[in-house]
C-alpha cells in the first residue's frame, strides 16, 4: 500500500471523505493556542453571562489550547453538517422543539460519521492518533471552524456558512497528522444587519458575537435548573425546548443546506405530536420514544415545567 503523507494531498483527501459522510463543509486548521478567545471567554464568565453552565467556567485553559486535550495534536479537521430538513420547520413550530432536536441525538450520529471517516483515511495513511468531538468537550468549535475557512461567527454568536447558512452542527477531528491548513475566513458578512438582535424575544443578543445566556430561551428551556422566571416565561411563545428565532430571521439562511441524513428527520412519534401532548406524557413513553433524542439532556420533568411556564401566555394558541 502506498502511504499518503503529503499535507496538501491529505487536505483534499479528507474533504472528499467528509463529503462522502454527508458533511456539507470541511476545513483544516492548526492546533494552535487561541489567546484572543481565551480573553473573551474569561470576560464572559467573569460577567456571569454563562448562567448555570458551570462547565463553561471549567477547563478554560483547554478551551483555548486543544493540545491540552490531545497530546501531540498538529491539525484540527473542522466539519459542518446540516440538520435542516423540509419537515423540521412544521414539526418544530407545532411541538415547540428547536429544529436541531427533532431527530436523533447529533452527538452519536456525528461521532459515528467521524470514526467512519478516520477509518477510511487510515486505509490511505496508515495508523494515526485522533479524537473526535462534537459539542462534547471544551473545544471552541465556532472559532476553529472560522480559522478552518468554513465561515464566520455572526452577531448572534451562531456560526454562519456563506454556502450553507447556520442550521449546522459543528464537529472536529483533532489528530497528530500533519495536514495543510486552509485559509481562515476573515470577513464578517453580517455587515450592518441587525435582524437577529431585533428579533430576539428577550434581548439576549448584544451584537458583539456573544450572548447573555441567562436571557436566552434556549438556555432557560434546557440548561436552567429551576423554574423559568416569569419575565422570560412570558416570552416563550410556545417554545418547549430550544429557540431558533435568531437563525430563522438570518438572511444567510436563504442558503440553508438541506440534509439527506435520515437520522435528522423528525421522529415518527414527534411528528404526530402537538405542544399540549407534552403535559400528558408519562415517563415510560418519554424514555421509549426519546431515548435517542437530544431532549434526554433536559428530561421530561424540565420539559413539562417549560410547558407550564409558558401555558398561561398562550391561551387559544395550542394550549
Amino acid at each position: 500500500m502506498t502511504v499518503e503523507t503529503d499535507p496538501k494531498n491529505l487536505n483534499q483527501l479528507i474533504k472528499s471523505l467528509a463529503l462522502g459522510q454527508g458533511f456539507c463543509a470541511c476545513g483544516v486548521t492548526r492546533a494552535d493556542f487561541l489567546e484572543e478567545d481565551a480573553q473573551v471567554l474569561e470576560k464572559w464568565v467573569a460577567e456571569g453571562r454563562h448562567g448555570q453552565m458551570s462547565y463553561m467556567a471549567r477547563n478554560r485553559e483547554k478551551r483555548a489550547n486543544v493540545r491540552l486535550l490531545v497530546e501531540g495534536a498538529k491539525s484540527i479537521v473542522c466539519l459542518a453538517h446540516s440538520y435542516y430538513t423540509r419537515e423540521s420547520e412544521e414539526v418544530s413550530k407545532r411541538t415547540g422543539v428547536a429544529k436541531y432536536a427533532v431527530g436523533e441525538d447529533y452527538h452519536t450520529v456525528l461521532k459515528n460519521k467521524m470514526h467512519a471517516l478516520c477509518a477510511a483515511l487510515k486505509e490511505k495513511t496508515g495508523d494515526f492518533s485522533y479524537r473526535a468531538f462534537t459539542d462534547s468537550a471544551p473545544v471552541p468549535e465556532r472559532r476553529l471552524a472560522q480559522r478552518a475557512g468554513l465561515g464566520w461567527i455572526g452577531k448572534s454568536s451562531m456560526f454562519i456558512s456563506p454556502d450553507a447558512g447556520s442550521y449546522l452542527f459543528l464537529s472536529e477531528i483533532v489528530t497528530d497528522l500533519d495536514i495543510a491548513p486552509d485559509t481562515p475566513f476573515e470577513q464578517n458578512k453580517c455587515g450592518s444587519c441587525r435582524r437577529c438582535r431585533m428579533a430576539c424575544p428577550t434581548g439576549a443578543i448584544d451584537g458583539s458575537g456573544t450572548i447573555d445566556a441567562r436571557k436566552c430561551l434556549s438556555y432557560v428551556t434546557i440548561e436552567l435548573k429551576e423554574n423559568i422566571p416569569e419575565k422570560l416565561a412570558c416570552k416563550l411563545g410556545g417554545r418547549i425546548y430550544g429557540c431558533d428565532t435568531c437563525m430563522d430571521v438570518c438572511p444567510w439562511n436563504k442558503y440553508a443546506a438541506l440534509t439527506e441524513e435520515p437520522c435528522f428527520l423528525p421522529s415518527e412519534y414527534l411528528s404526530r405530536m402537538d405542544r399540549e401532548d407534552w403535559a400528558k406524557m408519562d415517563p415510560e413513553t418519554f424514555e421509549r420514544e426519546f431515548t435517542r433524542s437530544p431532549m434526554q439532556r433536559a428530561g421530561l420533568d424540565k420539559i413539562k415545567s417549560n410547558v407550564a411556564a409558558g401555558k398561561k401566555y398562550l391561551a387559544g394558541d395550542g394550549f
